[in-house]
């Protein structure tokens, strides 16, 4: 069985046509011919865009010349409210600055140090799941709720419940609700003297989830002043300074840079890991597979015990290939280009699809099939270096990716140590992508205890 994937668009819709679906869904806006063609051109009236997917262009893009093509600003449109002046929405100094700042937070030896973390809230959600075993159970609720408790364990050492941590859990689900994070705007070019209109819900919604981040982080700098902080991300952020100006982050750029952890740590791994019990569902003997190795967890806690669960590292890393959690990325040319004998203008925007490039048809062996040994392949091999890119590439490379290898393999396979996870006849999920690809109606399974 081929895992679900939405619906091509005909070749030829009129841009009205072409807007109403993408209002509905990005990826079933999209012709099939994408998935093989190495550029795309949309051009209409008011804009140009260009969808990328030829190895050696996406290179130049995120890697030859990152700075030649910034992130566009129209990616902020529907992600203002709530992330002010985020290291996700910034550009040129001002992000190179914030980088500097925030990437010593995340290095190798800092995984180790967050592994103990990790492992709790892994605990946590096999504890909270148990509750409904023999249930048909709404996946992404789950993984949401347990990506959400890893953010706040390894970045401020509090629990989900804790009475804040749950205030900003239960108020970002409203805010999503209220607010599609990845809207038309990123993709249309609309002139900055146009109102940029977000429901009134919407702008509580985010006043109130960054004045809890606010209360979090008014807190920690109080206990890094008192010596009393404890060693995590957010004390090893606040206390690192630029290493070129000597600066550190006000509090309103903490709270900023809190906000895009959130954001992107719970909402991303809360994808990948959804989809993930889903082929897991949709593939039984790749489950017990996992199963069994999850069995060398009773070793220990030791962060080395990563480097047994190898099956679990493939088989998160295929699911991250058929459901990239950020399915399409923008950047913007400062100067013309030319790309495949085509010129591309100054100002047009460069269309970059993992979705895309992870089931190219000229690049992958059996591109929409799930086969987590193709890995181990020449072909996997080749492909991961040159066509996979779900944390994004080169310098603007996802920060955390390192963290989410970490956390989604240790939660899959503490979970399915405990449970097996089933398919329910016509509860199949249909993925649709706004900001991250979640499924239509939900992930539903059944939850069985073993």
């Amino acid at each position: 069985m081929i895992p679900p994937k939405p619906p091509a668009r005909p070749d030829k819709v009129s841009l009205w046509r072409y807007l109403r679906l993408f209002r509905q869904d990005l990826l079933s806006a999209q012709p099939a011919r994408l998935y093989r063609a190495w550029m795309a051109e949309f051009r209409t009236p008011f804009f140009r865009s260009y969808l990328v997917n030829q190895p050696d262009l996406v290179d130049t893009v995120l890697k030859g010349r990152p700075d030649d093509f910034p992130k566009s600003n129209r990616i902020s449109e529907g992600l203002r409210p709530l992330l002010g002046n985020s290291v996700f929405l910034t550009n040129g100094e001002t992000w190179k600055r914030q980088r500097r700042i925030i990437d010593p937070a995340f290095e190798g030896g800092r995984l180790r140090d967050t592994f103990p973390a990790m492992w709790a809230a892994s605990e946590a959600a096999v504890n909270r799941l148990a509750a409904q075993a023999g249930q048909e159970t709404e996946i992404e609720e789950v993984t949401s709720h347990a990506a959400a408790d890893v953010i706040f364990r390894t970045l401020f050492s509090i629990p989900i419940e804790h009475e804040v941590a749950a205030q900003v859990f239960t108020r970002f689900r409203a805010y999503q609700r209220a607010q599609p994070l990845l809207n038309l705007a990123a993709f249309v070019p609309v002139p900055q003297w146009v109102p940029r209109f977000h429901s009134r819900e919407t702008r509580r919604n985010a006043a109130v989830i960054r004045g809890l981040i606010r209360q979090l982080t008014d807190t920690r700098m109080g206990e890094i002043r008192a010596g009393t902080a404890p060693d995590d991300l957010a004390t090893k952020i606040m206390t690192t300074t630029d290493p070129q100006t000597g600066d550190r982050f006000d509090t309103d750029e903490m709270v900023d840079q809190v906000a895009i952890f959130f954001l992107a740590g719970h909402e991303t791994s809360a994808s990948a890991l959804a989809w993930t019990l889903y082929l897991m569902a949709l593939y039984p003997d790749w489950q017990e597979k996992l199963a069994e190795e999850a069995r060398t967890l009773d070793s220990g806690t030791d962060f080395s015990v990563m480097s047994k669960l190898r099956l679990s590292r493939d088989v998160f890393r295929e699911a991250l290939r058929l459901y990239p959690p950020v399915p399409m990325m923008v950047r913007e040319t400062t100067c013309p280009e030319r790309f495949r004998d085509r010129d591309v203008p100054k100002g047009a925007q460069i269309v970059l699809s993992p979705w895309h490039l992870h089931r190219h048809e000229r690049l992958w062996e059996r591109p929409d099939d799930f086969d987590p040994a193709r890995w181990q392949t020449e072909n996997g091999k080749t492909c991961q270096r040159n066509a996979y890119m779900p944390f994004s590439a080169g310098s603007r490379v996802c920060t955390g990716a390192g963290f989410a290898m970490v956390e989604g393999p240790l939660i899959l396979s503490m979970l399915l140590l405990r449970f097996r996870f089933e398919r329910i006849a016509g509860r199949e999920p249909v993925p649709v992508a706004h900001l991250t690809v979640r499924a239509a109606d939900g992930i539903w399974l059944r939850v069985v205890e073993r």
